[in-house]
């Protein structure tokens, strides 16, 4: 089945556009040009450093932690990049997952850590090239998972509660547990189509798109239209947290966000109960910009691979995205992602 994607989606798309114009408009005067006989030719490549790699990088970050934490994570990550390659490298960290898609199809980004999802944007909307993906308990895919505050519900048995190593308690039912899906379809078809669900973004892949996809195989209907009490929460944690606070009686996140607020709310382990999980997910990965040269995506590719081969490297992509190590990206993975990805399409 084809939906049909909501209308805001074009504004949101607008908005990133406006969003990366604002945020990397200049001082300089565009009426500047080249003096002591510079050519336009020479200019460029001065802008190239050695090896063929730009003076400047920009590495794009999808707003999936508190901004404030990831922009302070997010610069020590690209800090660590540009001592290995030599260059200076910086972040931008716009409030959607389409700004960093438009921000690689507008030449303001250089480097991409997305989702599957806005992986194969990026790829068919903006060229890019799909170069590594994540690794997370030695699994380069994930699950979905749903969660609520209204066990009673969705638990169609008993719940029960483990503690992880720092000794915080996480609550699931219906064999919701590990990482393999899918798990605890039966309590999915008791949503509610009308009721709050706090989805992640519209372009997230276990936040959006492979829940929705989901849904709509269970419930046997069209989530873009019918998922009324539906919305966006901005990010995985801000998902657990509306869950959490009462806002949305259901939630779904990458497995498990709720760690990501265990040190400012303790018992939201206990409190959000995950009840089911979808099929398993690629893992997020790095894409690059086509206008960067091969020997250049090369370098910056052999870079990521040797930080996260280090201790401060390791640290240092864990803090940005749990990323636990980077291994070539799945390409036919993705391409089962471009599949569900279909299923949004325009029209």
């Amino acid at each position: 089945m084809r939906f049909t994607k909501r209308p805001f989606a074009a504004a949101a798309l607008v908005g990133a556009t406006a969003l990366i114009a604002a945020g990397c408009a200049s001082d300089e005067d565009p009426g500047d040009e080249p003096t002591d006989g510079a050519t336009a030719e020479s200019t460029e490549d001065a802008m190239e450093g050695e090896g063929g790699l730009p003076d400047e990088l920009i590495l794009g970050l999808v707003p999936s932690d508190e901004v404030d934490q990831l922009v302070t994570d997010g610069d020590a990550l690209a800090e660590l990049l540009s001592a290995e390659l030599g260059v200076e490298v910086t972040t931008f960290i716009p409030d959607s997952y389409s700004a960093v898609v438009v921000a690689l199809q507008t030449d303001q980004a250089d480097i991409g850590f997305l989702g599957p999802i806005a992986m194969v944007q990026a790829v068919d909307e903006a060229g890019a090239v799909p170069v590594l993906q994540s690794v997370r308990y030695g699994s380069s895919s994930y699950v979905t998972q749903y969660f609520t505050n209204d066990p009673d519900t969705f638990c169609l048995d008993e719940v029960t509660t483990e503690a992880d190593d720092e000794g915080v308690n996480y609550s699931y039912c219906n064999g919701a547990t590990g990482y393999e899906g899918p798990q605890g379809e039966d309590a999915l078809a008791l949503v509610d189509p009308s009721s709050s669900i706090a989805f992640v973004d519209e372009s997230s892949a276990s936040g959006y798109y492979y829940p929705a996809t989901q849904l709509e195989s269970i419930l046997g209907i069209d989530p873009l239209v019918d998922l009324t009490g539906s919305f966006f929460a901005g990010g995985h944690p801000q998902s657990v947290q509306a869950v959490y606070d009462g806002d949305a009686v259901v939630g779904t996140s990458f497995n498990d966000a709720r760690s990501e607020l265990a040190a400012e709310f303790p018992d939201v382990g206990e409190k959000v109960v995950v009840f089911a999980y979808s099929t398993n997910i690629p893992n997020d990965g790095v894409v690059l910009s086509s206008d960067l040269s091969e020997d250049a995506q090369q370098q910056i590719t052999d870079a990521l691979v040797a930080l996260a081969g280090t201790d401060e490297g390791l640290a240092a992509l864990d803090a940005v995205y749990n990323i636990e190590g980077l291994e070539p990206a799945d390409v036919e993975a993705l391409d089962e992602a471009r599949q569900v990805a279909a299923n949004f399409g325009e029209g």
